[in-house]
C-alpha cells in the first residue's frame, strides 16, 4: 500500500471539495497512453493498488506502467459508536486528491489495443470517472 514515510504534522484540516481543473500532472509525460480524469475525488491507496494489478495481470507484466498519483493526504475516522466529542479521530486512510484533467496512469512498450482494454479494467477500480488518452506526435 502506498503511504508517505513521514509527514510534517500527522492529521489534515479537510479540505474544501473544489471540482477544478488540473493544470499540473495533465499530459503524458513518459508513457505513450495513459488514463485522464475527467471527474474529481479521493483515491484511495487501495484502489490506486487494484487498479496497478489489474493493469499487471492484464499485459503479463508487459511493457511499463507509471503512477502519477500519490496519497499524501490523510483521512481521519472515529470509531463505529463512539459518542460525539473527544477530539480527532485516528487516522483511517490515505488518499490522493485528483482533479479534472489529472493524468492517473501511463503506459508504454505494449500495442494500443492491449494498454486500452488495461487501462479500462484499471478504471473500474477507480472512484474517478476516466478517458483513454494517447501521446500525438
Amino acid at each position: 500500500m502506498l503511504t508517505p514515510k513521514r509527514t510534517k504534522y500527522r492529521k489534515q484540516f479537510k479540505p474544501k471539495i473544489q471540482g477544478q481543473i488540473a493544470f499540473s500532472g495533465n499530459r503524458l509525460s513518459f508513457g505513450e497512453f495513459g488514463l485522464r480524469a475527467s471527474s474529481s475525488g479521493n483515491v484511495t491507496s487501495r484502489q490506486i493498488e487494484a487498479a496497478r494489478k489489474a493493469i499487471t495481470h492484464f499485459t503479463k507484466r508487459g511493457g511499463r506502467i507509471w503512477i502519477r498519483i500519490f496519497p499524501d493526504r490523510p483521512v481521519t475516522k472515529k470509531p463505529p459508536e463512539t459518542r460525539m466529542g473527544g477530539g480527532k479521530g485516528d487516522i483511517y486512510e490515505y488518499v490522493a486528491p485528483v482533479k479534472i484533467g489529472r493524468v492517473l496512469f501511463e503506459m508504454g512498450g505494449i500495442p494500443e489495443v492491449v494498454a486500452r482494454e488495461a487501462l479500462r479494467l484499471a478504471s473500474h477500480k477507480l472512484p474517478v470517472a476516466s478517458v483513454f488518452i494517447k501521446r500525438s506526435n
